[in-house]
Parts: C-alpha cells; structure tokens; sequence
C-alpha cells in the first residue's frame, strides 16, 4: 500500500532537510531525486510556500509527487509584491490589489476554490484580503464585495 505524505514546501527551494527528510528517510527512497521533481514542478512558485502531496510505493521505491496551489493569501502577497499583509487591518492597509489581479488569482485557484463563476471566486480572494488589510480595486475589501455582489463589476466578469 503506497505512502501518502502532504507537506508545505518553499517553491523551488524544498531540501532534502527538514521537512521532507525525516519524513522520506524511514521510507527509503531516493530523497535528493525527490527533491529535484519537486523543486522542479514547483519552481513557478518561487518565494511561496507550495502544498505537495507524495505518493510513495515502500515496495518499488517509486514515488508521483502532485503539486497545489498555494494559499490565496500567499498569491495575493506574490502579485503585490510585499512580503506580509497588515497587523492591523482595520487601521493600516498593506497594499491594494485590483480587480484584474483578483481575477487573475482566482484563476490560479479555481480548482481548489468553492465558488462556481468567475465572479464568486474572486469574492473569495476579497474575503482573503480582508482579513490581510489589503483594499480592493482602491476600496475596503468588504465594500468591494458588496459592490461585486450588487453587479458593479459584472461587465469585467466571463
């Protein structure tokens, strides 16, 4: 029966350290050339911490190594280039993202997102700028859902 190991990586950068060799090292497998598959699908993440799921034969020694997406918060960081959302999000706004970058996000994200339209998704990644202290499309986040949710912004929407 295969192994099934889930572990957050650093996109492009994981290591044959801490996490993902004490958990591989029991299995014995080929950890450096895991390492490299997986440094390898996740380079396009760089700077983001990139969820990864092994699948690891013990019997063969074979392995398949899935990637995910990363959380929306670190793809909002990503587009913005800052490194953190605000402390303080009711006081202090770390940056504004714009409604073509919070189409672009959930883009990225739609298979692991709940809503089933363009415009449902890009709520969501609202939602994640709230609590972040991020504005939207140059207002506070909840404003700017309840603005997408009464249509404002349908004509931007597939």
């Amino acid at each position: 029966m295969a192994e099934v190991i889930d572990v957050l990586v650093d996109g492009g950068k994981a290591t044959p350290g801490a996490p993902l060799g004490p958990l591989l090292g029991p299995l014995g497998v080929n950890i450096p050339q895991i390492v490299g598959v997986i440094n390898e699908k996740t380079k396009a993440f760089d700077g983001m911490k990139v969820p990864v799921k092994l699948k690891i034969d013990p019997m063969t020694k074979g392995f398949e190594v899935t990637v995910g997406t990363p959380p929306t918060s670190a793809l909002i960081l990503k587009e913005l280039g800052i490194e953190k959302g605000s402390g303080e999000n009711t006081q202090v706004k770390a940056g504004n993202l714009t409604i073509e970058q919070a189409k672009r996000i959930a883009e990225m994200k739609k298979d692991s997102m709940l809503g089933k339209t363009q415009k449902e998704r890009v709520l969501e990644v609202a939602g994640s700028c709230v609590s972040m202290g991020i504005t939207v499309d140059g207002l506070d986040a909840k404003m700017a859902q309840a603005d997408i949710k009464e249509g404002k912004y349908d004509s931007q929407f597939d």
